[in-house]
């Protein structure tokens, strides 16, 4: 998942915590409200009525309950304004058949559903009644008694509910939309660099970054820039330890040459003469037939050491790219495989692009990775047809393709994971001069292509 999603996700999230909060908030403290309505409105209501005691006592100048009861008429209007929507107010003692005087409670609020009204009560409790006396200087003077109606109370609650959670979301939206577009525009150098990076996973390691605002991101991409810049010279000491070690071992395989010419191939043609010698003398001498059985033997014995000598040293021996061009040497390659014998598998060369420049280690290299490959669909497959595609591939990428592909079955992911002599080599020779293999499996077999930057 991507990590402006996840952000994004996280903070409507926390958003989500926060509008539950607010709305539980929300909830007690209107549920709350209607007792803070109670009292007041039982405050108001007993300063009215202590106002008309006191009136009422200096002007009869009694201080007699029985002369200041009933309390002077304090229903009105005026009283009314004093209590809050959804109160109800009396006056204890209170005078037979009186009800309690009550402020409008019908059409208050918006009805609220069945499960808040049921929920609320549970969670929150009822409503007490709140007490106030008329005068704390004259018990007998009464009291007022505020009483808040239920359901008036709840859809007091559920209405102010609903407008506090439409504010609430209302900016719980705008706060979203903002951060996020905020997050969006904080990551947005994450993608340069991740894009940086992938070049670096291509081999292009000077990748320049341009310089972020953020301190953290322009720590990372001073970071990427330093490792790719590591990578590059590790890189170059990599391909140039790699192409000393490919020179001195040409220089060891040319030396053994030299050795395996002068030592063997003059020993293995004193061989054959005396062979030769011995047969014709025991021809000429007529003596035991045995004897030139055996010369004869020896002979062919010799000749057959001979010819694998010369193979040895075709291949010890400096690559023919130096002396023919990539072109005549692929040629010879694959016409010295056919010569060998008739029951090999059919070998198909096709050459594409213009080859007759292409000269020194990446000539030598296209060469013995040919040869290798080559080698290694003859030995260790089944093969009836074997196909080897040269391509000079122009343009900005200019690149040689050698691809040799067969149809004698094999696991490419066994094979991409061998450490022999082979590929290890074909990779060597690769990594020095900058270039890549890939083992996919073909339609009927293994298709081994290699790439050559001939631009370095």
């Amino acid at each position: 998942m991507r990590l402006v999603l996840q952000l994004v996700a996280r903070l409507l999230l926390i958003v989500a915590l926060c509008l539950g909060a607010a709305t539980v908030w929300a909830t007690f403290d209107a549920y709350r409200s209607v007792d803070r309505a109670t009292a007041a409105s039982a405050q108001r209501v007993a300063q009215a009525l202590q106002a008309l005691y006191w009136h009422e006592f200096l002007l009869r100048s009694s201080r007699t309950r029985e002369q200041l009861l009933p309390v002077p008429e304090w229903r009105t209007l005026e009283t009314m304004k004093l209590i809050s929507p959804g109160v109800c107010v009396e006056f204890q003692p209170a005078i037979a058949f009186e009800k309690p005087l009550c402020g409008q409670s019908q059409g208050i609020g918006k009805t609220p559903p069945r499960w808040f009204a049921s929920i609320v009560p549970i969670f929150l409790g009822s409503h007490a009644e709140v007490i106030r006396p008329v005068s704390p200087r004259a018990t007998a003077a009464g009291t007022v008694v505020a009483t808040p109606d239920a359901a008036a109370a709840i859809s007091l609650a559920w209405e102010y509910l609903l407008n506090v959670v439409d504010v609430a979301l209302l900016m719980a939206a705008a706060i979203s939309l903002l951060a996020s577009l905020a997050i969006a525009h904080a990551l947005a150098p994450a993608r340069t660099i991740v894009t940086a990076l992938q070049r670096m996973a291509r081999g292009q390691y000077r990748t320049k970054l341009p310089h972020f605002r953020s301190m953290e991101l322009a720590m990372i991409g001073g970071a990427v820039g330093e490792l790719g810049g590591r990578l590059e010279e590790a890189t170059e000491q990599r391909a140039a330890l790699t192409r000393r070690l490919i020179e001195i071992r040409d220089d060891e395989r040319r030396a053994l040459a030299r050795e395996l010419h002068d030592e063997f191939g003059q020993n293995l043609s004193a061989i054959l003469a005396f062979a030769n010698t011995i047969e014709t003398a025991s021809a000429k001498e007529k003596v035991d037939s045995g004897i030139a059985q055996d010369a004869r033997i020896i002979s062919q014995a010799t000749h057959h050491l001979m010819a694998s000598l010369r193979d040895a040293l075709k291949r010890l021996r400096n690559p023919l790219p130096e002396e023919l061009g990539l072109e005549a040497s692929l040629v010879n390659l694959v016409d010295s495989w056919r010569s060998q014998s008739a029951a090999r598998p059919a070998i198909q060369l096709d050459l594409r692009g213009d080859l007759t420049d292409i000269s020194g280690p990446a000539a030598t290299t296209a060469y013995r990775v040919a040869q290798e490959c080559l080698t290694n669909a003859l030995r260790h497959s089944a093969a009836r047809e074997i196909s080897l595609r040269v391509e000079r591939r122009a343009g900005e990428d200019d690149s040689l393709l050698i691809q040799v592909e067969d149809d004698g079955g094999g696991d490419a992911e066994r094979v991409a994971r061998s450490a022999g002599f082979g590929l290890t080599g074909i990779r060597e020779r690769l990594a020095a001069a900058g270039g890549s293999l890939s083992i996919l499996p073909a339609k009927r077999g293994l298709s081994v292509a290699a790439t050559i930057p001939l631009a370095a």
